[in-house]
């Protein structure tokens, strides 16, 4: 840390100056060894800075030119860590396709113009890196950007808000806690001010938001997670069962290395089948994910999950039974 704020001193410096700067009033400027200034420099150089030493005036001077590597915070990054910059850049711009771009493209721009200056090219990047989602569902730009400005800036939220299970679109006055990304789609934590009550809120199913100047009521950190992430799925709540789930020995192997909730263990059988056990509050998430395994998985308990599972699979057959039969 002390390293970067020095440097980004020795930059400050150089960037008011008009005319060339000798080391020994550079060194007058500043509060180290006039060797530490020299390796410092040379730091400055090799990642990219536009600093050069004028012969004739005898001293070090910005090139103003180069506005983009002034203007960028931080050029003092060596190439592996303006890398990884420029991969997170891509991958949220992949996540959200416009929900960050005009607050992105500046910053990417700049790293972009560094790496060039060093002979690093980036045009292969968004060919190489690729983030793929199935079921993700489109989230307006402007709902997203309202939607964060009160989350950050702490002030409450009025919106239309389109419910999937009762089919209806209500009004609604909310607290914004956490904007969390689940499954594909972003989601707000919030506490609603109609229902009296901590709901999470698919930003994709929210219209007509609008920021008040009223202050949002906080919530407790520990009641925040006890409520949204202490269950498995997204519905939240406290959690009232436990699942035990056990996977044939083919599913194990993938299972045994996933991780569906914090707080679940698992344990290996002597046949070979793996058996999860996890906290939850709302079974509808997890039946679902139970059904994506098929004849892979068994309910072990409690008997309410395993009831509802054999229904649904019914059902599912039921489907099936009925077309055979109809083309007997």
């Amino acid at each position: 840390m002390v390293q970067i704020e020095r440097l980004k001193q020795l930059v400050d410096i150089l960037s008011v100056r008009r005319y060339p700067i000798s080391l020994q009033d550079l060194h007058a400027l500043v509060d180290y060894s006039q060797a530490t200034l020299k390796r410092y420099i040379r730091r400055l150089r090799d990642d990219g800075a536009p600093l050069r030493f004028d012969k004739e005036a005898g001293g070090y001077i910005l090139d103003k030119t180069d506005e983009a590597a002034l203007q960028l915070p931080g050029f003092w990054l060596n190439i592996s860590e303006l890398h990884a910059l420029l991969a997170i850049n891509e991958l949220i711009t992949q996540l959200g396709p416009g929900l960050l771009k005009p607050e992105l493209v500046p910053i990417r721009s700049r790293i972009e113009t560094l790496l060039s200056a060093r002979g690093v090219s980036t045009t292969q990047l968004a060919r190489r890196i690729k983030v793929i989602g199935i079921g993700i569902r489109g989230c307006r730009p402007m709902a997203f950007s309202t939607v964060a400005t009160a989350l950050i800036e702490r002030t409450r939220l009025t919106l239309c808000y389109h419910s999937r299970g009762e089919d209806k679109k209500l009004i609604r006055t909310v607290s914004p806690q956490r904007l969390f990304y689940y499954r594909g789609n972003w989601y707000l934590a919030a506490f609603c001010h109609n229902k009296n009550a901590l709901r999470a809120m698919a930003l994709e199913r929210m219209s007509d938001i609008t920021r008040t100047e009223t202050a949002c009521l906080e919530v407790d950190d520990r009641q925040l997670n006890d409520h949204f992430f202490s269950s498995f799925g997204i519905f939240g709540g406290r959690p009232t069962a436990r699942a035990i789930l056990r996977f044939s020995p083919k599913a194990a192997r993938w299972v045994a290395e996933e991780q569906w909730h914090p707080d679940q263990a698992g344990q290996w059988l002597s046949d070979g089948s793996y058996e999860l056990h996890l906290p939850y509050a709302d079974q509808r998430e997890l039946v679902m994910e139970i059904l994506r395994y098929g004849p892979d998985v068994r309910v072990v308990a409690p008997k309410s999950l395993e009831q509802e599972v054999c229904r649904r699979l019914q059902k599912a057959l039921n489907q099936y039974e009925k077309k055979t039969a109809s083309k007997k």
